[in-house]
C-alpha cells in the first residue's frame, strides 16, 4: 500500500468480509460502535433516503409551486413568477435568523463564521456586533431562527434570502406588515400549502424517474438484509397511494415494454409498512394516534385493535382483512412507536437500526428518545471526501502555514514579554524593538497568505458556504449533530450492501470518522 510519500490509495479501503475495495465516497462511517449481529430490525425513511430527489427538478418543483402559492393566495407581486431557483447555492447546517434576514453557518459552539443578509455577505464588524457581543450565547433556535437541516428547506433557504433582498431593494412591494419574520412565516405558510393540496407528489407520481435518483443496489440491499434472518420496516409521513408508487419506482417493477408497472411486488421486501406517520411525533409512545391497517389494492384503511385485526360488525371473524393479509408485509397508517415495535416482537430498542435523512424528524428522535441505533444519510458526504482527498496537499499547506503564523505569534508575545517584565541596555532594547517590528510585519504576511489559501481551498468545496463538515478549522453544526446523533452515516442508504450484515462498526480516535482515512500527508 506504500509508495514514496508512504501513502498510496487512501481513498478506497478494504472491506475485511470480502477483501473488495470501497470506494471512499460510498464508506460507511461510525461515530459509535455497533455491532450488526446485535440488530434484529433494520428500518428505512423513505423520502430522501431510499427515495433521492433530484434538486435540479424536485426542489424546482419545489420552488415554483411555493412561488405560485406567494403570489396568488398570499399577495405577493406577480413578480416573483419570473424568479429563478440556484439548486447549488444553499446547503444543509444552515441557519435563518427570521427577524434580522440573515443566513448563518455556525461552527459546533455557535460561534457565527459566515453570515449573510440575503446574498450580501457581511462584514466582519457587522458579523461580530450582531452576534459576538452578547454576555449570554443565543441558542440560535426556534421561533427566532430556523434550521435549514433537510434537503427539502434548501429551496425555501433560497427563496427567503431572495424575498429578503427584494423587500430591502422595493420596501413598498411586499405585503404592508410584512417584516422578515412575516416573510419567512409566509414562506412556511405557502410550502405546506403545496404539500396539502398534493400538488408535488401529483407531478412526481406521473414522472418519477423524472425526479427521482434510480439506484440499483437498493433491491439487492433489501435481499441481503431479508436473507441474514432481520426484519427489515418502513416508516414514512407520505401516505399510501404516494408511497407505493415510489417505491415501486426504486425496486424496479417495469412491464415488458419498459413502462412502470404498480404493483405490490416491493412488500416482499419488508415485514411492515407504516405510512402516514407523522414522525417525529411517532417516536413517542405516549403519542395517542390510532393505527389503521391499509388494504393495499384498494386503500381502504380498515380499523385495528394496536395492530390487531378486528372484524366488522355483524361479523365474528376478520375475513375482509384476511384479504390484505396474504402476503409477509403488513402496511398500515399511523399509530406509534409502540405499536411497531409490537408487531415486530421488539423486546429492546437497541436492537433496532433506522436510516434517515433527517437528523431532527428522523435520528434525535429515535436516537434521543427511543435509544435505536440510527444511521444517517448524508448525499453531499460523497463528493465531500473525495474533495478532501484530492486537496489533501492543498491543506497539507494550509496547516504549515497556520503553523507558520502561530510560530510568529508566539515570537511577537515572548519578545512583548520581554520588553515589558525584563531590563535591557538601550541598544538591546533598540534591536529588541526593531526585531518586533519586522515579527509583526512577519506576522501580518503569513496571516494573509494563510487567510487567502484558507478561502481558496473553502471555494473548492462550495463558493460561499464551504465545507458541510467544517467551518473554518472547527466542526461545523450540522457535522456537530452528525457526530451526536448518529451512530453510522455515509453519503446513500444502498452502501449497506457494499458491507457484511454481520459486521462490527467501530469508530476511529481523535478525528471526525470522515477524516481519518484522508488525513494530510
Amino acid at each position: 500500500m506504500a509508495n514514496s510519500n508512504g501513502v498510496e490509495g487512501l481513498h478506497v479501503w478494504s472491506s475485511p468480509e470480502g477483501g473488495c475495495k470501497i470506494d471512499i465516497g460510498k464508506q460507511i462511517f461510525c461515530n459509535r460502535s455497533l455491532n450488526m449481529k446485535n440488530i434484529l430490525a433494520v428500518g428505512f425513511d423513505m423520502d430522501y433516503t431510499l427515495a433521492q430527489y433530484k434538486p435540479e427538478t424536485f426542489e424546482s418543483l419545489a420552488y415554483e409551486g411555493t412561488i405560485r402559492k406567494l403570489v396568488y393566495d398570499l399577495g405577493y407581486p406577480p413578480e416573483l413568477l419570473e424568479w429563478t431557483f440556484d439548486p447549488k447555492y444553499m446547503v444543509r447546517g444552515l441557519v435563518l435568523d427570521k427577524k434580522r434576514g440573515n443566513i448563518l453557518k455556525m461552527d459546533r459552539h455557535k460561534y457565527v463564521k459566515v453570515a449573510y443578509h440575503g446574498f450580501r455577505e457581511l462584514s466582519k464588524e457587522d458579523k461580530v456586533g450582531t452576534y459576538g457581543n452578547t454576555l449570554i450565547r443565543d441558542s440560535f433556535d426556534e421561533p427566532d431562527y430556523a434550521l435549514i437541516d433537510t434537503l427539502f428547506s434548501l429551496a425555501e433557504a433560497y427563496l427567503f434570502a431572495q424575498l429578503v433582498d427584494y423587500k430591502d431593494n422595493n420596501p413598498g412591494k411586499v405585503p404592508e406588515g410584512a417584516d422578515y419574520s412575516h416573510m419567512y412565516k409566509d414562506v412556511r405558510a405557502a410550502v405546506d400549502l403545496c404539500h396539502r393540496d398534493g400538488t408535488l407528489k401529483q407531478m412526481v407520481a406521473k414522472d418519477p424517474k423524472r425526479y427521482i435518483n434510480e439506484d440499483t443496489s437498493i433491491v439487492p440491499m433489501f435481499k441481503m438484509l431479508r436473507a441474514s434472518g432481520r426484519s427489515t420496516f418502513l416508516v414514512t409521513n407520505s401516505l399510501w397511494d404516494y408511497t407505493n408508487i415510489v417505491m415501486n419506482f426504486l425496486c424496479a417493477s417495469h412491464t415488458l415494454d419498459g413502462s412502470l408497472s404498480c404493483n405490490f411486488d416491493w412488500l416482499q421486501y419488508f415485514d411492515v409498512v407504516v405510512t402516514g406517520s407523522a414522525k417525529p411525533g411517532f417516536f413517542h409512545e405516549e403519542n395517542r394516534a390510532n393505527i389503521f391497517e391499509v388494504e393495499p389494492e384498494s386503500g381502504m384503511l380498515l380499523n385495528t385493535d394496536n395492530g390487531t385485526p378486528m372484524p366488522l360488525v355483524g361479523s365474528t371473524s376478520p375475513e375482509v382483512l384476511l384479504k390484505g393479509l396474504n402476503k409477509s408485509c403488513r402496511v398500515f397508517q399511523g399509530g406509534n412507536v409502540a405499536h411497531l415495535h409490537k408487531l415486530l416482537s421488539i423486546e429492546s430498542s437497541s436492537q433496532v437500526l433506522y436510516v434517515g435523512d433527517h437528523i431532527y424528524g428522523d435520528i434525535l428522535r429515535s436516537k434521543k428518545v427511543l435509544g435505536w441505533r440510527t444511521m444517517l444519510v448524508v448525499p453531499e458526504l460523497e463528493r465531500e471526501v473525495k474533495l478532501l482527498w484530492e486537496l489533501r496537499d492543498m491543506r497539507k499547506q494550509l496547516r504549515l502555514l497556520r503553523d507558520e503564523r502561530d510560530l510568529v505569534e508566539d515570537q511577537i508575545h515572548h519578545l512583548k514579554w520581554s520588553l515589558k517584565f525584563e531590563s535591557f541596555r538601550d541598544d538591546e532594547k533598540q534591536k529588541m524593538i526593531s526585531a518586533l517590528g519586522e515579527l509583526e510585519s512577519q506576522r501580518d504576511q503569513a496571516r494573509l497568505a494563510h487567510q487567502q489559501a484558507q478561502r481558496e481551498c473553502h471555494q473548492k468545496f462550495h463558493k460561499i458556504w464551504g465545507q458541510l463538515m467544517k467551518t473554518g478549522y472547527q466542526n461545523s453544526r450540522f457535522a456537530h449533530q452528525v457526530e451526536r446523533f448518529a451512530c453510522l452515516y455515509t453519503s446513500q442508504v444502498s452502501n449497506l450492501s457494499l458491507y457484511s450484515p454481520d459486521k462490527y462498526y467501530r469508530p476511529s480516535e481523535d478525528f471526525m470518522p470522515h477524516e481519518f482515512h484522508i488525513l494530510p500527508l
